[in-house]
């Protein structure tokens, strides 16, 4: 088997201090990516700064022969995103790869979370990583190749309880994916999810002694392959749990067509409805919502 490597390339890694980003930089750094380890050192809040995190990575990759420069700016504004970029290209003049791990936690109910907790959680998940994205884009466009890993995570897919505004971001990540997938397809940029679980410190306060083994170096080559450009897939999302790696994915039901509806139709036919036997599964690249249209409208003529 061949080793996959990352001579020469350049990859921008946000939340790289700790736990998982980490294990990313120190990956892409042992098999010669030039890395830029973004991490402002904040708490798990996102309060203080703190430059220790990022430099000792980088001290670490530096002592295992390896390049690789700190960052320290948030990814929260624009000007951060654009800074943690321009950091990359000042230093080696490119960027083939953007990993956005930043993260921070702000627990609380739907109905008492305060409306900054809300925001400052949306602000370095879901705005910090269109802020990078939309920094780094453009430029992987014009250099004719790109490798976009965003995080989701199992609470954007199905939710969890006190954590709104963590599953609000990790579900717009799915979105903000797509369609970088989607407007990158011909332009040699792929994006894609790692829907990851870890026991990094984003874990304190839960009770993980009855775990498996879910350390962030099991995660770590999953990402690693999906920032190489040996990646064969875009717009899509791998799980990578407890060493287990899988594809997650959005379906439809057939579902059921009439002419005209009422709402006691709607009930009447609700088990129809939600009958999985028969799935639409449409990937957003090549042309998932025209597929989804197309076969939607074909159903409406054929009338069912």
């Amino acid at each position: 088997m061949t080793e996959l490597r990352f001579d020469d390339r350049v990859a921008v890694i946000t939340g790289a201090g700790r736990g998982l980003g980490r294990a990313y930089a120190l990956l892409l750094a042992s098999k010669g990516a030039k890395v830029i380890v973004n991490d402002p050192g904040v708490g798990l809040k996102g309060d203080g700064v703190d430059v220790g995190p990022a430099e000792e990575v980088v001290q670490e990759i530096k002592a295992a022969g390896g390049k690789a420069v700190a960052c320290t700016e948030s990814v929260a504004t624009p000007e951060g995103g654009n800074a943690i970029i321009q950091a990359a290209l000042d230093q080696y003049g490119r960027i083939d790869i953007l990993i956005h791990n930043a993260g921070n936690v702000r627990y609380g109910a739907l109905d008492e979370i305060p409306q900054e907790d809300f925001d400052a959680v949306l602000d370095v998940h879901l705005h910090g990583a269109f802020h990078v994205v939309r920094a780094a884009f453009p430029i992987m466009c014009a250099a004719g190749y790109g490798r976009i890993v965003l995080t989701s995570s199992i609470g954007g897919l199905y939710g969890n309880h006190k954590c709104v505004n963590y599953g609000v971001s990790k579900s717009g990540m799915i979105g903000l994916s797509n369609v970088t997938a989607i407007e990158g397809a011909d332009r040699g940029v792929k994006s894609n999810i790692i829907v990851p679980a870890a026991v990094t410190r984003m874990a304190e306060g839960l009770d993980t002694s009855a775990y498996p083994p879910m350390g962030p170096e099991l995660v770590a080559p999953v990402v690693g392959w999906l920032a190489h450009e040996s990646c064969s897939i875009t717009g899509e999302m791998l799980v990578s749990v407890a060493g287990r790696v899988a594809k997650a994915f959005i379906a439809e039901t057939e579902g059921v067509y009439r002419p005209f509806w009422t709402m006691e139709e709607v009930g009447q036919d609700i088990d129809a409805i939600r009958d999985t036997e028969k799935q639409w599964i449409f990937a957003p690249v090549p042309a998932g919502h025209a597929e989804h249209i197309g076969k939607s409208f074909e159903m409406a003529r054929k009338g069912g």
